[in-house]
């Protein structure tokens, strides 16, 4: 087990001047002390994405039991684990894997992760970055006006998105993928802006799985999608990685988005995530998140007694 005084040594090197930060000093395990994991913690808040460069050692059993030193891991609710493992999902570039879409993860639950640890396994010889993106500060940048009308609106979010806009048409093992992705539909009702339930920040709630702004047709929810994933992802509020094998992000899934950048062509590229239990977003006037679909199983009838 590492020491107490390990965080005497950690190194914290910021990114950019709103998201990301490199931790040196520090090797991944299950093992780590209690002022560790609290420094690890804090800087994810701070940060909103870390990256901790060449985990070689880190395996698919140590990834998960750091993991829980952060929260409870969790399987996704529809796609396969990887074999072996409790929670792991794997995601491998020859089964069509490629989640070149900008999203925060599987918001089409009510209570969506409240962060993932991202290791890189297969490595593209060139390309495959992925970029992540302050959805805090995308929120801050916003106009007054607009800010009042997002603080009260909700959306429906759901895993049957167009999928075939991401080109997953033209390749048969994507479709395979996307099968499995949409073994269950989902659907949820989230706002547009949620409090950060430890830093108490405001962000927006969007990506890909938003289907429709509530009160407004596709055409029109496409417009406004658009306008407000433009402060997401500008220049200015995103963090771009350049993997290498062995190294491990792990983001605040609850005040970012992300996007894996698909072009690398053929290469073969495979990163395998852990992603930890969150809470349902709680909005500005402190309504919750709730699903919709599928909807909860009715109790059966009680049966009279004789």
């Amino acid at each position: 087990m590492n020491s107490p005084q390990q965080d005497q040594a950690i190194r914290i090197v910021p990114l950019t001047g709103r998201i990301g930060a490199e931790v040196h000093g520090v090797e991944l395990s299950g093992d780590l002390d209690a002022p560790t994991v609290a420094l690890i913690r804090a800087t994810l808040l701070k940060h909103k994405v870390i990256f901790f460069p060449k985990q070689v050692q880190l395996t698919d059993a140590g990834q998960e039991a750091f993991a829980a030193l952060l929260g409870t891991p969790v399987a996704h609710p529809t796609v396969p684990t990887v074999r072996n493992t409790a929670t792991m999902l794997e995601l491998d570039s020859k089964l069509g894997s490629r989640s070149n879409g900008w999203h925060t993860d599987i918001t089409f639950v009510d209570a969506y992760p409240a962060g993932s640890i991202l290791r890189m396994v297969v490595k593209p010889e060139v390309g495959g970055d992925t970029v992540w993106a302050n959805t805090a500060t995308a929120y801050e940048d916003l106009p007054a006006e607009f800010r009042a009308f997002v603080d009260q609106a909700w959306a429906t979010h759901s895993n049957d998105f167009d999928y075939a806009s991401l080109g997953a048409s033209d390749n048969p093992l994507g479709a395979k993928a996307y099968e499995a992705f949409v073994s269950t539909i989902y659907e949820t009702q989230h706002p547009l802006v949620r409090v950060h339930p430890e830093t108490e920040e405001r962000s927006l709630v969007l990506g890909q799985f938003l289907q429709r702004i509530n009160g407004f047709s596709l055409a029109r929810t496409a417009v406004l999608y658009q306008l407000l994933q433009s402060y997401v992802t500008r220049l200015e509020n995103i963090v771009r990685w350049r993997w290498s094998v062995g190294d491990v992000a792990i983001w605040d899934n609850r005040a970012t988005q992300h996007y894996a950048v698909d072009d690398y062509g053929d290469q073969h590229r495979v990163i395998r995530r852990v992603t930890i239990a969150g809470e349902a977003p709680v909005s500005i006037d402190g309504r919750r998140s709730f699903t919709v679909k599928p909807e909860p199983q009715a109790a059966p009838p009680s049966r009279a007694v004789a």
